[in-house]
């Protein structure tokens, strides 16, 4: 029996001389230097007891070594939970009890403070540091590089996700090996991969845009990375011109858009950007488009489905849009009250289908059943409307909605119209506890660089653009928005900060 997904992405290259990962110290990493590493990391996860099935969890920087982690636990069967580096050992602790993990690997300097969270949960605990150093390598170099691959079928699990729990606990979600297999073969495909490109590679790869989307589907085509620690402008920069392909989130373009070394010339070579993770300003794309002559291309996934849709290849990509649904997904928009089918042009909550959907929420039967429907359709929480074209169109989350006075009220319109000013370069719109009306809109607006917010004069221009309902009861001026790891405006605390707005 096969392990299908080490099959696909690994094993199909052992031997291979072709470069793998280009690091910042000029050095190269070929293929069959990867996987003689992953190889002898496989030994060491194997030799500290865990089997197929069990979990290992990771709390590491990114380096080669920490991608060879990931190439191990799928040789050998063991599901991977990667974890944000940002973590507190209090948040590491909920992950490790509740996933059940057999083997933490952590870097040094958190080990104090993690041993006696491992020690409570019955897990091992090993080091790795951003050099590759640490005890986990140290083991690992004694050991052979060949190791015999577990079989796997495609309906085992391969990794596990934690959301990022914005509304209470944060949920495992249980990816399979098909789930991942077949969404990088889906964007292989779409995307128009080959081996004869390069992959510009700032993103963590502990979140499934750096390490399920863009480094699966770079080992699918047998391409290479440009494998950069961090985002740094400077040194992307610099990179550029020996990349073809770059993946990142809205702040990577807008901060690359800030430097002016960042031409038309500098991207002539490059053959597609790809944005996500967080909704894309249109204005972003009009910038980008003007200056680099490039369309970014974006697209829509989360973390239970890796991606759902995307802004075509050839084709149209419309700002604001994150296209259609990929081969094989299939999507509707459903009554967040009925579960119907809307028509087309009606907003209500995304609902998706395909290969790529998770197998459910670890130890959470009750949390599946709520929103992964008996018929395989995972109920998103994203509230959505289908275009005249057919483009999807991301409106908010179903926890964003607002309800004022009884009328339902879409973050997104209202922010789009703020974003129109131009002293607002960008906006975040939350409802917080109103005495009168359940809930009153707050807008958060953060001004455009050198210029200076006048909310009276904003008010005077949405006032006869927009029903009284949807207009923001109070305006607030911030340097910039809170934000997550992967750029998402934080509007949980967003609403935390300003939940006093109308009840003092």
């Amino acid at each position: 029996m096969p392990n299908v997904l080490y099959d696909a992405l690994f094993g199909r290259h052992s031997g291979s001389q072709a470069p793998f990962l280009h690091l910042t110290d000029g050095s190269t990493l070929t293929y069959d230097a990867f996987l003689k590493l992953a190889g002898r990391f496989a030994h060491t996860i194997t030799d500290e007891g865990l089997v197929a099935g069990d979990r290992l969890a990771v709390q590491i920087e990114k380096s080669p070594e920490a991608l060879a982690i990931y190439a191990a636990c799928v040789q050998t069967g063991v599901i991977f939970l990667p974890l944000n580096t940002g973590y507190m050992p209090e948040e590491v602790q909920y992950f490790v009890e509740n996933s059940g993990a057999r083997l933490l690997i952590c870097d040094v300097r958190n080990a104090v403070g993690l041993t006696p969270i491992a020690a409570n949960a019955g897990a091992g605990l090993m080091t790795m540091n951003a050099d590759g150093s640490g005890s986990f390598s140290a083991v690992a170099v004694t050991k052979s590089d060949r190791f015999a691959t577990v079989d796997r079928t495609g309906d085992d699990l391969a990794a596990f996700l934690y959301t990022s729990g914005t509304t209470g606990r944060s949920k495992g979600a249980m990816l399979t090996q098909t789930n991942l297999l077949s969404n990088a073969q889906t964007l292989v495909d779409y995307w128009r991969f080959t081996s004869r490109d390069v992959l510009l590679h700032a993103l963590p790869i502990f979140h499934t845009h750096g390490l399920f989307v863009a480094t699966n589907v770079t080992l699918l085509a047998g391409s290479a990375m440009i494998f950069l620690p961090k985002f740094d402008p400077a040194v992307m920069i610099a990179q550029m011109p020996k990349a073809t392909v770059m993946m990142g989130v809205p702040t990577f373009y807008t901060r690359l858009l800030d430097d002016p070394a960042f031409t038309k010339e500098l991207t002539a070579h490059m053959r597609l950007f790809v944005s996500g993770s967080a909704p894309l300003l249109s204005e972003t794309h009009v910038q980008f488009e003007d200056r680099t002559g490039h369309r970014i291309l974006e697209r829509y996934g989360m973390t239970e489905t890796n991606m759902n849709t995307s802004n075509p290849y050839d084709g149209t990509r419309r700002a604001g849009t994150v296209g259609f649904p990929l081969p094989g997904v299939e999507l509707k928009v459903t009554d967040p009250a009925t579960g119907a089918t809307l028509p087309q042009g009606e907003i209500g909550v995304i609902e998706v289908r395909g290969p790529n959907v998770f197998k459910g929420y670890w130890q959470m039967p009750e949390k599946t059943r709520e929103e992964l429907r008996e018929d395989g359709f995972f109920i998103t929480g994203d509230l959505g409307v289908i275009d005249d074209q057919g483009y999807v169109q991301i409106v908010g989350r179903g926890k964003d909605l607002i309800i004022s006075g009884g009328y339902n009220i879409y973050p997104k319109e209202v922010e789009l119209m703020l974003d129109e000013q131009d002293c607002v370069m960008e906006s975040a719109v939350i409802g917080v506890p109103h005495p009168d009306f359940g809930e009153g809109v707050v807008a958060v607006l953060v001004p455009s660089s050198g210029k200076q917010i006048d909310t009276d004069a904003i008010m005077a221009d949405i006032k006869p653009r927009i029903a009284r309902f949807k207009q923001p009861k109070r305006i607030v001026v911030m340097d910039e928005l809170p934000r997550n790891t992967m750029g998402k405006v934080q509007k949980n605390v967003l609403r935390d900060m300003f939940a006093d707005s109308f009840t003092t």
